[in-house]
């Protein structure tokens, strides 16, 4: 691999801040998305988690009234036997097979009071699922609306950014080549370490860029000069002087106009 062509300071300098311009641009098209992706993800989940729900409830409610027509069979069964029972009671010569059949009729009738008791139950339960059923069907349509506003917003802002973005990750990638390995960790280490994702700033009115401090007179000659790279004592940035500022930000300007 070849090396990177050797620079002098201010090539450094302006370097730099090219690809913080970039960068910076690049997360501003992030955050213009902010947490939507997140949002439309989790709006996905809570519609598929419904889906389910649903889908169980009517397995459910469907187990349930077949579980009715079986015991309304098992009942008409047992009203079969009491028949056959009773049939068999006046054919019988004694008192034992009589009280036999009788305690037979009596079993059968206590299986139908059993099988009704259940059948109470599950008509109960039918009513319960229907309204889980009629809940879930109304959240489900609410959640569904709310998540085709959310991928149409987020559609909409990805169709206006997303080739900006391939393109300027390009451009980033292509100005990190000319940036030598050890300043590009310096640069990539504080970018980071804050939360604007500033590694290299300018100074204005007497102070870095985002900071209230200020840099000293001295120190702002030595930043103009151009001869040294120098970074901000309390927040680490690397400090570049105004005008090189505007010279390069007139000029990526200029590049992500064209993209």
């Amino acid at each position: 691999m070849a090396n990177k062509k050797e620079l002098t300071v201010e090539e450094k300098l302006r370097a730099l801040y090219d690809l913080q311009l970039i960068d910076s641009r690049i997360d501003e098209i992030r955050s213009m998305r902010g947490e939507l992706p997140l949002e439309v993800e989790d709006l996905q989940d809570e519609v598929a988690g419904l889906n389910k729900r649903l889908e169980k409830l009517h397995v459910d409610l469907s187990s349930i009234e077949t579980g009715i027509k079986e015991k309304k069979i098992a009942i008409d069964e047992f009203k079969e036997a009491i028949v056959k029972y009773t049939e068999q009671q006046n054919q019988v010569k004694n008192n034992r097979e009589f009280n036999s059949l009788e305690k037979e009729i009596e079993f059968q009738n206590l299986e139908i009071e059993l099988a009704e008791k259940h059948i109470k139950e599950m008509k109960a339960s039918i009513e319960s699922k229907k309204n889980n059923i009629s809940d879930t069907e109304t959240k489900l349509a609410s959640r569904k609306e709310h998540l085709g506003h959310k991928e149409a917003e987020l559609k909409s802002i990805m169709s206006e950014t997303e080739r900006e973005e391939q393109l300027l990750l390009e451009k980033s990638e292509e100005f990190m080549q000319n940036i030598e390995d050890r300043l590009l960790t310096a640069y990539t280490r504080i970018r980071n370490g804050v939360k604007n994702g500033l590694a290299v700033v300018s100074i204005e009115r007497g102070a870095s860029a985002g900071s209230y401090f200020t840099i000293p007179p001295q120190t702002q000659v030595e930043i103009a000069t151009r001869k040294k790279i120098i970074t901000d004592e309390h927040s680490g940035r690397i400090l570049v002087d105004s005008a090189l500022a505007a010279e390069e930000k007139e000029k990526i300007d200029a590049i992500i106009a064209k993209i």
